[in-house]
């Protein structure tokens, strides 16, 4: 593998640039789709794997396997910009760098049971930015949509029905209220949806001389994704000098912070809406049904790239047949994914000197950094003056061998 031979650093910037390309096209480390617990299979991945106790491969029929997250809660980790070489940026002229900017989440897929530890049996993922918000931002939107619909057909009233909601929203009547009132009224008060601005759009301003962007940032390290203004229509380019404040207004950010909630583990499995009228007889004569899997972990998880083996993620997927391919890249995703958790790149995308800082592209120097370039230099000039003195020395030596030489034939 190429990959392996280059220098460190290097690797790293070569694999944020396979990952960009990937994001453009087939995700060759995801499994193929699959929308519910009665969609289409994972045809032939799985072929011949023999499920165990613990196994999220559920057999479908004699061959045919289904992947099983139902057990696992999404848990995120960081957000981070990344700069990378490319090529078509490299041969136009009018780009001013040659560096194209991805954005990525890492996030994990835990043991429900021990979400809030996750130290064992879990699974980390990079997905790009825009799918994970994708997925995240919808998921939320709709758990809010519900909860304000399920608070105001419960909560207006002055009875016990509000303490009787659904097992999957656990609306509390207290504060419910208040909340959907406030989302409701939310531009009468002044405020706008950051989540209205995940996606990077021109913004609308009266001054045709300047063109801004907005769209989605990496903030405090990672931990947070907020909503900033770029000066490129890719949002690559951050001005951090401007406030997004004053060209879009005063964003409420309520529900964007539930997409990075470090310490929030979102279960994957479909928690459906109790029947207060169902006969429970009934229930019990029924074939007990298989959990189902929440879209957006489905989306997430079909679109990220996987590092699973080494944490145990229940013995990984590369142990059956047919998941060569998870197998043969794994180490290359974990190590990039490792590269970015150890503080590779700066907020934007920058790669860090050891022990510097980088910014809009130069390096900052240590200090030990500083005395090998002042060894290199004087080392050069060293050697320098010991070849112009040996060159003359033996220019000198070859005259007079030369001039000798002469004599003796004369």
């Amino acid at each position: 593998n190429i990959i392996n031979h280059l220098p460190k650093r290097m690797k790293f910037a070569t694999i944020a640039t396979l990952f960009m390309a990937a994001s453009a096209s087939a995700n060759p480390f995801a499994p193929k789709s699959v929308s519910s617990t009665k969609a289409s299979y994972v045809n032939n991945l799985m072929r011949g794997a023999t499920p165990t106790a613990n196994s999220q491969l559920r057999r479908l029929d004699e061959e045919e396997y289904q992947v099983d997250i139902s057990s696992y809660s999404v848990k995120f980790q960081q957000c981070q910009f990344v700069k990378a070489y490319d090529d078509e940026m490299a041969d136009d002229e009018d780009a001013g760098s040659p560096l194209v900017t991805s954005r990525f989440v890492i996030f994990r897929l835990c043991p429900s049971s021990s979400c809030g530890s996750c130290n064992s049996g879990f699974g980390e993922y990079l997905i790009d930015l825009e799918s994970y918000l994708d997925a995240a931002v919808g998921y939320q939107e709709e758990l809010q949509e519900e909860m304000c619909d399920t608070c105001n057909e419960y909560c207006q009233n002055d009875n016990d029905n509000g303490r009787k909601l659904n097992r999957k929203l656990e609306v509390d009547c207290d504060s419910c209220v208040d909340e959907c009132e406030k989302i409701e009224n939310m531009e009468e008060n002044g405020y706008l949806e950051a989540t209205d601005y995940v996606n990077c759009e021109e913004i609308d301003l009266d001054d045709d001389s300047t063109v801004l962007y907005s769209g989605p940032i990496c903030s405090s390290g990672g931990s947070k994704i907020k909503i900033g203004i770029f000066t490129d229509e890719f949002c690559s380019n951050v001005d951090s000098s401007k406030s997004v404040d004053d060209y879009l207004g005063q964003l409420s950010h309520a529900l964007l912070k539930k997409t990075y909630d470090a310490d929030s583990c979102i279960s994957c499995e479909v928690v459906e809406e109790e029947d207060e009228n169902e006969d429970e007889d009934n229930d019990q004569d029924e074939e007990e049904e298989e959990p189902e899997v929440t879209e957006m972990c489905q989306e997430l998880y079909e679109g990220a790239a996987k590092c699973e083996k080494v944490y145990g993620f229940d013995d990984g997927y590369s142990n059956y047949a047919g998941y060569e391919n998870q197998l043969s890249q794994e180490t290359v995703v974990c190590d990039f994914i490792k590269s970015i958790k150890a503080g590779t790149y700066d907020e934007s995308g920058e790669i860090k000197v050891r022990g510097g800082s980088s910014r809009s592209g130069q390096s900052a120097t240590t200090g030990g950094q500083k005395f090998a370039l002042t060894f290199f230099i004087f080392g050069t000039i060293g050697l320098a003056v010991y070849s112009a003195m040996l060159h003359n020395k033996l220019t000198k030596g070859s005259a007079a061998k030369l001039s000798n030489q002469g004599g003796n034939m004369a």
